[in-house]
């Protein structure tokens, strides 16, 4: 047997052992386009939640083609009464990887932005909208990208920079559609970016982060110390290995600088379904997440040096763990996944107390028979929790003091 039918052979073989691990509703969608999670037959898991400076917990997600916004005055056991974000109903993305998210400024503005599917598969544009009342109502949606060709804008992800800006990353797809136009290679789709200095009023020119990136990885978005924001994603590297990338998103006109951040050499020529976490501390540590199953599906933690292998890595999770958030305040760190079994999902936790050096062991915080969202770690008020979303109703899991 060739050499390049032994790799086909064994990325086939990571594929298929991948979706079997996976849970349903984040795997299956990860291979085929959905326009919406919400179809009858399958919940609607896409939910994202923050703090804002008083200590509301909001949360959105999406039900009958509207995006939605609750908050929460008790860490989530209780939510308040729904407010329409969008008032036309329209198809969106709501499920683990690509799903609705929220931020919020400095003055409690509170920004939205969702995926809206097209007609051709795997298709969509990014939308957003902002609340400068407190939640009370939200402004008309809007496209955040320039270019409205009907192909590839979504996997959006949402952060606020330390002096106000909004940015939005998304997965883009006009550099594959170049390229195949003029009979070039073109392995994967590339990361694009946009920046709005004026509250979301108007969004600056798209700019493109890094060509060759995954189709249908979400990116992560962390703010460090000085204020930017920075971004981790899995690129496309060589002959389809699938490793990451980590860059600063320049809201100055700078251009981005990526670096390949992982050295895990999985070839697979597919999406994995399989965005990271990053967090970054304020000794400037990078702290990443990630899956990969180069020697079997693993989710892995490790400090990260642009260009150089991460430090202090760490395997969490082996077979059936999967979607893994990170926090990071002081020396505490944060580390959650969810691991799949034979009955049902456990969403999993690791915590270190000198930087991510060492961690405790494993511990169960939350169980759930129903299918899961990807779970996203938040920091307030000195502890951390989890927002975990399930087909039987949306949880705020309490993870640990420092």
């Amino acid at each position: 047997m060739s050499r390049q039918s032994t790799a086909l052979r064994r990325s086939l073989s990571l594929l298929w052992s991948l979706l079997c691990l996976l849970p349903p509703v984040a795997g299956a969608q990860g291979m085929e386009h959905m326009h919406s999670a919400g179809a009858a037959h399958e919940p609607a898991l896409g939910a994202s939640a923050a703090f804002d400076a008083r200590g509301r917990l909001w949360l959105v997600s999406v039900r009958d083609g509207h995006v939605r916004a609750q908050y929460s005055d008790d860490l989530g056991k209780t939510l308040s009464e729904p407010v329409t974000v969008n008032p036309l109903a329209e198809a969106i993305y709501d499920e683990g990887e690509n799903r609705p998210k929220v931020a919020i400024g400095p003055h409690g503005q509170i920004y939205v932005t969702w995926s809206h599917p097209l007609a051709k598969p795997y298709t969509g544009y990014v939308r957003f909208a902002r609340s400068l009342d407190g939640g009370k109502r939200f402004s008309t949606p809007v496209t955040v990208h320039h270019d409205l060709a009907p192909i590839t804008h979504r996997f959006d992800a949402l952060a606020v920079s330390g002096n106000g800006d909004v940015v939005v990353a998304w997965i883009d797809g006009r550099d594959e559609v170049a390229a195949k136009a003029a009979g070039t290679p073109y392995l994967g789709k590339a990361t694009w970016y946009t920046w709005s200095h004026d509250e979301g009023a108007t969004f600056a020119p798209e700019r493109k982060l890094m060509d060759r990136s995954c189709e249908c990885c979400r990116i992560a978005l962390a703010r460090a110390p000085d204020g930017g924001v920075a971004a981790l994603f899995r690129g496309v590297y060589g002959d389809n290995l699938r490793d990451h990338a980590i860059a600063v998103l320049h809201t100055d006109g700078r251009p981005a600088d990526p670096a390949r951040a992982t050295f895990n050499d999985w070839q697979i020529a597919a999406c994995p379904h399989q965005g990271p976490g990053l967090a970054i501390g304020a000794d400037r540590v990078r702290h990443g997440v990630w899956f990969e199953a180069s020697q079997g599906p693993a989710v892995w933690y490790g400090q990260l040096d642009p260009g150089h292998t991460p430090r202090h890595t760490l395997k969490l999770g082996g077979a059936g763990a999967s979607h893994a958030d990170v926090a990071a305040q002081g020396k505490t760190v944060w580390v959650t996944w969810n691991q799949v079994g034979a009955g049902g999902y456990t969403l999993m936790l690791r915590v270190s107390h000198d930087g991510g050096v060492r961690f405790d062991p494993a511990r169960a915080i939350a169980t759930s028979k129903d299918a899961v969202g990807s779970p996203q770690l938040l920091l307030h008020d000195g502890a951390a929790y989890v927002a975990w979303n399930t087909a039987g109703g949306f949880r705020l899991v309490p993870a640990g003091s420092p």
